[in-house]
């Protein structure tokens, strides 16, 4: 059944103007205390490490900040000008120690088949219940483990500290391998041939090719420089402390925002792009210094019916248009836990369902065929 809204309903357009100055006082007010904060932290150290522990929880707030502000950088809307999007982006990636161009093109694939599951199985890579019932029970009890909440945290440290350098070293690898076949096939072969003919898997344009190398250069480098500032030690327990639980808080809220009870999980076959906004995406109700620190992602279903909106007019947004939303799924905090329940998406009632619902319907088709 088709929307009975159309997108031409909602007043977005006004909203989707970027505001240089708002902008900028953004960053400032973000990056400028992150920075602080570690020079706080490095001072309170030397004191007691029982200091530290409130001065980290703050660390890991302005961090995720910083990343939600990368990825409103990524949707070139924090800004007006698109190369300086690009420019606070890339800087904004190497304080999250995550490459922001090649982030924010798989980010935008996931916005342009939002609600398709056929096309995108969301973060966690989730599959079907087909899927699931051809698995062993062995493996059916690692992939119920690999999607507890729990595993928000090696995950999150996986994804932001191990991922991207791996990505850069295997890329690396796999060219080095194409370049040693191409010339043991054709010894006269030029280079330009021969990066021509290269199809990497783990990056698609040049452009996210160099934005992986130059991320991780300055990465690196800034890793090397603040262990010998601060002391490897101290460095590397604060670092990994911060940006494994801020990985793991905005990884959460990304999940939430799409995976909970009845929402929008269709097949590709009668897809509707508005329905996987509204219905597809969340408004996750948080307190007001979180939506601070998130930068107003909570309004996810406003943001996926049109990402040029920058977080500073999000919430303007959501009240402007809040008669539409009535289908929109409004989450709080103690709603977070329940939501990981869904993790396997079920084609044949366009759902996502959990693995005792799962068990159930499978118990429910046995006992009707015994019948």
């Amino acid at each position: 059944m088709k929307n009975a809204i159309a997108k031409s309903d909602f007043v977005l357009n006004l909203y989707m103007k970027s505001n240089n100055f708002t902008a900028t006082w953004q960053i400032l007010n973000t990056v400028i205390p992150y920075i602080l904060l570690w020079f706080v932290a490095f001072k309170a150290a030397a004191i007691s490490v029982w200091l530290l522990p409130p001065i980290i929880v703050l660390m890991t707030l302005f961090s995720g900040r910083c990343f939600s502000l990368m990825h409103d950088c990524g949707h070139y809307s924090l800004f007006s000008a698109k190369k300086v999007n690009r420019l606070v982006g890339f800087m904004l990636g190497i304080i999250n120690a995550i490459p922001q161009y090649p982030w924010s093109r798989g980010h935008a694939y996931h916005h342009k088949h939002n609600g398709n599951w056929d096309m995108y199985r969301g973060p966690s890579a989730l599959i079907s219940t087909e899927e699931f019932a051809a698995l062993n029970p062995s493996s059916q009890k690692i992939y119920q483990l690999l999607r507890h909440p729990l595993m928000l945290f090696p995950g999150g440290f996986f994804y932001l500290i191990i991922k991207p350098r791996l990505t850069l070293l295997l890329g690396i690898y796999d060219f080095s391998r194409h370049i040693f076949a191409c010339l043991k096939q054709n010894h006269g072969m030029s280079l330009s041939a021969i990066i021509a003919s290269y199809k990497s898997k783990h990056w698609y344009t040049k452009a996210e090719f160099w934005d992986l190398l130059f991320n991780n250069i300055c990465v690196v480098a800034s890793w090397v420089y603040l262990s010998n500032l601060l002391g490897v030690g101290f460095f590397w327990s604060v670092y990994s402390i911060v940006m494994t639980c801020s990985a793991a808080i905005f990884i959460c809220i990304f999940f939430v925002q799409h995976n909970f009870e009845g929402s929008y999980a269709h097949k590709t076959e009668g897809w509707d792009y508005l329905l996987g906004a509204i219905e597809g995406s969340s408004y996750l109700k948080l307190p007001s210094i979180l939506n601070w620190f998130s930068a107003d992602i909570g309004c996810h279903n406003i943001h996926h019916l049109s990402e040029r909106i920058p977080n500073y007019n999000l919430r303007a947004c959501h009240r402007a248009n809040i008669h539409l939303l009535a289908n929109s799924k409004t989450l709080t905090l103690r709603d977070i836990p329940k939501c990981f329940k869904f993790i396997v998406w079920d084609a044949e009632s366009d759902s996502l369902q959990s693995i005792e619902s799962f068990h159930q319907k499978a118990e429910t088709q046995l006992i009707n065929v015994a019948s």
